[in-house]
């Protein structure tokens, strides 16, 4: 016993130790990022989607193929890959040649053509990038950054891909996100947006900005609706004789609060502001998918994909998959990525964070184990 005792001391003071030591280095680290030119935000990381889906495939056909029909494959491969490398060079030499003099040698808007690819010379390119919402949407902070990036390359003749999921949230966080989509399409990108399990609320205030709109059969689509709640204890303070005092200059500064009395005149106009974003929120549906009955799906409501499609609310029943490995047959496709600047205490705070739901998910697996046996 006494050994155990003298164990526990130990490895508390060791645990009290190391963290100590690490809040110094977390401290130190946060004060030299200030200082220095560590302020970036992040950086953009991109992938050839064409490349990742080429070396699954290629890893599969090794295990799976002889070696003589590999050998076989990869040969033709080859071949056609020279022919379509001969082919790309024949447009460009015959584009240069079609050119106006003046913009052979790349003045004005011949070099124009010849580096934004109005050439037939190259293929469209497809950019994917992901959006994952929560109910203050900090999901925007990295799409604006992407859609930054994608808009200093992309033309009409490409397209931007969004794979989007969210449940929806607070109102001005998704009209902004809805905002950096409407940069695509004010430069006349085309938007294809997939959904694969779920766009409602404000993540389908998104969704309805796409000039295609797809999802996958289970998917959740709809929620046009807007929510206010909060919990009062007013009367929990007047039972126990505590005071509340909330001073505002103007009429309906505060119409609704946690500890305040709430009046009949408050909630009345409370419910005329949802009453009113609700308005807007299906105005803004109506204009960016004109098809669908407003006020029959405007209700709160959601719908699987396949009911949605019944309803014009989506365009095609579809995984975010299908479309890119599709779009790979017939553009290069870019997964666009903007990583946040993480500092050393969000790191640390994520791995202490990942270990103690690694921890507490094993606990929970063996008490739903012994429950059950």
């Amino acid at each position: 016993m006494e050994f155990l005792i003298e164990y526990g001391l130990f490895l508390a003071k060791a645990i009290t130790i190391v963290v100590a030591v690490m809040l110094i280095i977390a401290a130190i680290a946060n004060s030299s990022q200030k200082q220095g030119k560590a302020d970036k935000k992040g950086r953009i990381k991109v992938t050839r989607l064409n490349e990742h889906f080429e070396e699954l495939r290629d890893s599969l056909r090794h295990s799976v193929l002889e070696k003589t029909e590999l050998k076989a494959l990869e040969k033709e491969e080859k071949k056609q890959k020279k022919a379509e490398e001969k082919a790309k060079k024949a447009q460009a030499k015959q584009a240069l040649k079609d050119a106006p003099k003046g913009e052979e040698k790349g003045e004005g808007k011949g070099e124009q053509q010849g580096e934004q690819g109005d050439s037939p010379a190259r293929k469209p390119r497809i950019y994917v990038l992901n959006f994952e919402g929560n109910i203050p949407a900090d999901g925007v902070d990295s799409l604006r950054e992407e859609i930054s990036a994608v808009l200093s390359m992309a033309e009409p003749a490409d397209e931007v891909l969004l794979r989007l999921e969210s449940p929806g949230g607070m109102v001005h966080a998704y009209g902004l996100a809805s905002s950096q989509l409407m940069r695509i399409k004010n430069q006349k990108i085309p938007l294809t947006i997939c959904v694969d399990k779920v766009a409602a609320s404000g993540g389908y205030m998104m969704a309805c900005l796409a000039d295609r709109l797809v999802a996958a059969p289970f998917s959740i689509i709809g929620s046009i609706g807007v929510l206010m709640q909060l919990p009062n204890f007013h009367r929990v303070l007047k039972k126990h004789d505590v005071d509340f005092e909330q001073i505002s200059a103007g009429e309906y500064k505060r119409t609704l609060s946690t500890f305040g009395e709430i009046t009949e005149k408050g909630r009345e106009k409370a419910k005329e502001d949802v009453e009113s974003i609700h308005e807007i929120f299906k105005g803004w549906v109506k204009e960016h998918r004109p098809v669908v009955d407003i006020d029959k799906i405007a209700t709160g409501e959601t719908w699987l994909g396949v009911q949605a499609k019944e309803r014009y609310m989506i365009d095609d029943i579809r995984t975010s998959d299908e479309c890119i490995i599709k779009a790979c047959e017939e553009a290069d496709v870019f997964e666009v990525e903007f990583e946040l600047k993480k500092s050393l205490q969000d790191k640390m705070g994520r791995a202490f964070g990942s270990v103690f739901d690694s921890l507490y998910g094993k606990f929970f697996e063996k008490s739903e184990t012994r429950h059950y046996q």
